[in-house]
């Protein structure tokens, strides 16, 4: 896993922080110094758990699980969509539901309700109804895919989330944390480091800091996805060389008992 350099998180402006007067005294460990008035992160300290962060992230990519990305700020929101979607895991970007964790039983059923509209787009029932009942129909399945994002492919709970600004998300943190269920975040210097599991602090205002840092954890999933893949083609080579080698235990064995029963009916006086 490539780490970055301090210039690199120094040049994206990772190191800006809020107004002293925002400030979270939780975040005092992360904070270096104060300039004007405003925070300056302490980017040693944002490396060591950015790399923390990643291996962890890789972890859970490797054994198949799904990371629930969040961030419906202007800043991030187009940088998640565009990042997030080519790895396959489900993100938010436009609006937090309250309940999409904890009363996950009925986000499964608008998401069932979503796929039977399109399977009525499909079937042909969909050209039955009056042109009203299209238009309000259609109307629905936008507002539902607005709302639920990309976890329309989501079957079961994620297995952890990763956040961007836990200030303005606090119901998705409020939520995983009564599911105990691993967060991942970019803490500024207004946020409560402490209600994360895997804070990492960093400007969560600044576009190119957003980009930086995503940027790391996209790659740590995709390398947890390629060693799965790796590990899976490895256990069906080797599933495939144990098939041989009992093949050849059998010809043997079978080649042996022939020879035996050969000697035994050869006359005594042959042999």
């Amino acid at each position: 896993m490539a780490r970055l350099e301090f210039n690199q998180l120094l040049e994206a402006g990772v190191h800006f922080g809020h107004l002293r007067r925002k400030w979270n005294p939780n975040m005092a460990p992360y904070i270096f110094d104060e300039k004007k008035g405003i925070h300056i992160i302490d980017l040693n300290k944002t490396a060591v758990k950015l790399e923390e962060a990643a291996a962890a992230m890789k972890s859970i990519a490797r054994s198949g699980k799904k990371i629930l990305f969040v961030a419906t700020k202007k800043q991030a929101k187009d940088i998640v969509t565009e990042k997030v979607k080519a790895t396959g895991m489900p993100y938010v970007t436009e609006r937090w539901s309250g309940g999409m964790l904890t009363n996950f039983g009925t986000i499964r059923r608008t998401i069932k309700k979503m796929s039977t509209i399109d399977r009525m787009k499909t079937d042909g029932t969909f050209e039955n109804l009056s042109k009203r009942e299209r238009l309000q129909v259609s109307r629905q399945r936008e507002k539902m895919e607005k709302n639920l994002g990309s976890i329309s492919d989501l079957s079961r709970l994620p297995s952890a989330l990763f956040i961007v600004d836990i200030v303005k998300e606090h119901i998705a943190v409020a939520e995983a944390r009564k599911l105990n269920i691993p967060t991942f975040a970019m803490v500024d210097t207004n946020s409560d480091p402490t209600k994360v599991d895997f804070p990492i602090p960093a400007n969560d205002d600044a576009t190119k800091s957003i980009e930086l840092i995503l940027d790391v954890m996209i790659a740590a999933i995709n390398e947890g996805i390629e060693e799965r893949k790796n590990d899976k083609t490895a256990v069906d080579e080797g599933s495939e060389e144990g098939a041989e080698d009992t093949d050849s235990e059998k010809v043997v064995a079978t080649g042996d008992e022939k020879i035996v029963a050969a000697a035994e009916e050869t006359p005594a006086d042959e042999k």
